[in-house]
């Protein structure tokens, strides 16, 4: 009866350490951290679709937004990525311009439409992708924004023609990630616009290619450094160096200029110059200060 007593005393025990257990675990899984960019790590890019007719945006089955992937790139076969942390130039080609692509960028140029992009906070795993629609991850009317993701809007310029168009295919793309110390490997803005729309774009018709050349720099914050020397503009101290430097020089240089050749040359001719004034001295004084035979 012991051992009876016994068995069934321990069964309380051992549904209360299970259930112990099950909730550590449950603590274990809430508490996990979620994932972070680290550098290097690939950022995909995703744009609004829109219809070709009036430029609209479309949306999904729920009434939402709808987001396809950015164009393929010839020199990778994929739709255009960036990377975290990572500073470089990337040349994307578009292979072939539809009649469809064509009318979009007409929107874009024109700026009746912009070319409204997003890209991902942090990074996207595929047990992410399936609630990545979900409502409480909604902003806005029609799902505009989601949690998940930050917008990139690039402004693309160029020149609309009657029968082609001149797209402005240098770009620059700006990311700010957010403070390292408060939310490390998290992104928290983003910007992309043409630059020199007048010098430098290329001519697209029907059929052809667009190459795309974007220029990417990151900011560990979301100020952004002073560039800008202005009127006047600021001090700083390798400036402050620099001119030093540059004096000093100029100071050695002249220094040796003058002990290495125009001392030399003065010495040269002051010692001529004394030497010929004392023969000259010589054979006058004679004549002037000798003494005369008296009569």
């Amino acid at each position: 009866m012991r051992v009876t007593r016994s068995k069934i005393g321990s069964r309380p025990l051992v549904h209360l350490l299970t259930a112990t257990l099950l909730t550590t675990s449950s603590l274990a899984k809430a508490i996990e951290p979620l994932p972070y960019y680290t550098v290097g790590d690939p950022i995909p890019i995703s744009c609004l679709n829109r219809t070709i007719e009036t430029g609209e945006h479309i949306t999904n089955e729920k009434g939402e937004l709808q987001y396809i992937p950015f164009p393929r790139c010839n020199e990778t076969g994929r739709p255009l990525e960036l990377n975290f942390g990572i500073e470089k130039e990337i040349n994307c080609t578009i292979d072939f311009i539809d009649d469809s692509f064509f009318h979009l960028l007409e929107f874009y140029v024109h700026n009746d439409a912009p070319l409204t992009c997003r890209i991902p906070s942090l990074p996207m795993t595929p047990e992410d992708a399936p609630t990545l629609h979900d409502t409480d991850d909604q902003i806005g009317v029609l799902g505009t924004q989601n949690s998940h993701y930050i917008p990139l809007i690039i402004a693309l310029t160029g020149i609309l023609q009657l029968s082609h168009l001149h797209v402005s295919n240098n770009l620059n793309i700006l990311l700010h990630a957010a403070p390292k110390a408060t939310s490390p490997g998290i992104i928290d803005s983003a910007t992309a616009y043409s630059t020199s729309h007048l010098t430098k774009n290329t001519k697209v018709v029907i059929g052809d290619s667009l190459p795309l050349r974007f220029s990417v720099r990151w900011y560990p914050t979301t100020s952004l450094p002073s560039g800008w020397t202005g009127v006047g503009g600021h001090l700083f101290l390798s400036t402050v160096i620099y001119c030093l430097l540059s004096a000093l020089a100029a100071t050695a240089v002249c220094i040796a200029y003058f002990r290495g050749v125009e001392l030399p040359r003065r010495l040269k001719t002051h010692g001529r110059d004394r030497a010929f004034g004392l023969q000259r001295a010589n054979s006058n004084g004679a004549g002037s200060w000798g003494y005369t035979k008296g009569d």
